[in-house]
């Protein structure tokens, strides 16, 4: 079949930027993302493309091209859905704040309000997409949903996860290692469907680089992907403290062990820890998956990686703690970086906010820039927390507009996420201007220890 016309159920970080590379791609496909977030359409409507809601390099000059040409962003999702050949299912998948499964299942009520509603207003065939990351086995879940509705329409479900990193989305979904696509491949109409997608992405990527599987072997592909990457990140953080109590240094290690081609030397950088929307949660998914199948020593492998990013959180701030003469009561700690990470505005799971609350419980007076975190946003993350009242929150943390602002009379300053910006700081001036003797902890091994040391700080870094 062909693909006319493509409905995206969520307009956030996966479903925004997709949709607008593939009707970038395929300007004859019309593709209309859907979301009931309001402000957040609005957002993506903005007749300044540089509001658009999710910050990545590049994507706002794709939207503008396909904004209001083959790409649309709507709160009407019914009428989406009923246009469409083929729904992609990107909505929010979250770790389980309830009942059984608690802190490690993934919440999939989102998904199934999804199901349900394709089912009430669809009248013909249609492909279903999982594009969020979900359990093994949802598919199945999600089949009987839509088979039960009793009237007659034929449901294909596919399997295409995202391996998007954010901060390189665009170049990432331009260029991808893969895309995967699972689905019902011992019947002519699963076969059909696939092609179906297929044929969606051969806009601008190449055979050899578009993997089909059956629809089981692409969901659990996702999670094992990140737990993957998030192992190797816990591994050279495990590390980064026995250099410390060495005098090894992590960066030479990582250099020396990524040399070797069976290892690589892609994420092998030690910092503050990982964070982010996928890493943390398809572990914890994955631990679920496992005991949930009796298969104890596995949970117990890879909750060791979740176990060790907790704990390089915890160390950093501690350490912060205990070289400003164990004491923070009353000190100004400018945090320098918010998001989880450089070129984004996403701050889920990121290192800065728990090192921030283990801050702010010994009292500390916390000062945060992020160049394109918004103070509603940190305010928002630490009150998710749940760790001290709103009100006390607000009084208790600072959101600046400049790095020399956040710096001026402090303590001591932490670099928590790797923006480029804070490399050509004037860090003389800052040095000037701070209380000494001056403290730099560079939890992203961002910056010349030397230079900076030559300056006058007292510095640490990750791993040395």
């Amino acid at each position: 079949m062909k693909v006319k016309n493509i409905c995206c159920i969520g307009a956030g970080y996966v479903g925004g930027p997709t949709m607008a590379i593939i009707a970038q791609k395929s300007p004859e496909i019309t593709v209309t993302v859907v979301d009931i977030n309001e402000k957040r359409i609005a957002a993506w409507n903005d007749p300044d493309v540089e509001q658009i809601p999710i910050y990545e390099p590049g994507l706002s000059e794709v939207v503008a091209e396909a904004r209001g040409r083959n790409l649309f962003f709507s709160t009407d999702v019914d009428a989406a859905i009923d246009a469409a050949d083929m729904i992609f299912i990107s909505v929010n998948t979250p770790t389980k704040t309830y009942g059984m499964g608690k802190g490690m299942a993934a919440d999939l009520k989102y998904i199934e309000l999804c199901a349900r509603q394709i089912a009430r207003v669809a009248k013909n065939d249609k492909i279903i997409v999982e594009k969020s990351t979900l359990p093994v086995r949802t598919a199945e879940a999600l089949k009987r949903i839509l088979d039960n509705t009793g009237n007659g329409v034929n449901f294909q479900i596919l399997s295409n996860p995202e391996f998007l990193a954010e901060g390189t989305a665009v170049t990432d979904l331009h260029k991808p290692d893969r895309v995967l696509i699972g689905g019902d491949l011992d019947s002519e109409k699963g076969r059909e469907a696939i092609q179906a997608l297929v044929d969606v992405y051969a806009h601008w990527v190449t055979p050899d680089n578009i993997l089909t599987t059956n629809v089981w072997s692409s969901e659990l592909s996702k999670l094992t992907a990140n737990a993957f990457l998030a192992q190797r990140v816990s591994s050279i953080n495990a590390m980064s403290e026995l250099c410390e109590v060495t005098e090894a240094d992590v960066q030479e290690v990582a250099k020396a062990i990524g040399m070797d081609s069976r290892i690589g030397p892609k994420f092998l950088k030690a910092s503050v820890g990982f964070g982010g929307s996928c890493f943390q949660k398809d572990i914890l998914n994955l631990v679920y998956i496992a005991k949930s199948f009796g298969l104890n020593e596995v949970a117990d492998y890879w909750e060791q990686v979740i176990l060790m990013n907790d704990h390089q959180k915890r160390r950093f701030a501690a350490k912060i703690v205990k070289t400003l003469f164990n004491t923070v009561s009353g000190k100004k700690i400018a945090l320098l970086g918010w998001a989880f990470k450089k070129d984004t505005n996403d701050t889920r799971e990121s290192a800065a906010i728990y090192v921030a609350d283990y801050l702010l419980n010994e009292q500390a007076e916390i000062v945060v820039y992020d160049p394109k975190v918004t103070q509603e946003q940190i305010l928002a993350d630490l009150d998710y927390l749940g760790t001290r009242s709103e009100e006390e929150n607000r009084k208790l943390i600072t959101v600046v507009n400049t790095a020399e602002a956040a710096c001026a009379e402090a303590h001591a300053v932490a670099v928590m996420t790797e923006w480029d910006e804070f490399k050509t700081l004037d860090w003389e001036a800052i040095y000037t201007h701070m209380l000494k003797p001056a403290f730099l902890f560079d939890g992203r091994r961002l910056l010349d220890k030397e230079a900076l040391t030559d300056l006058g700080f007292e510095f640490y870094a990750i791993g040395s």
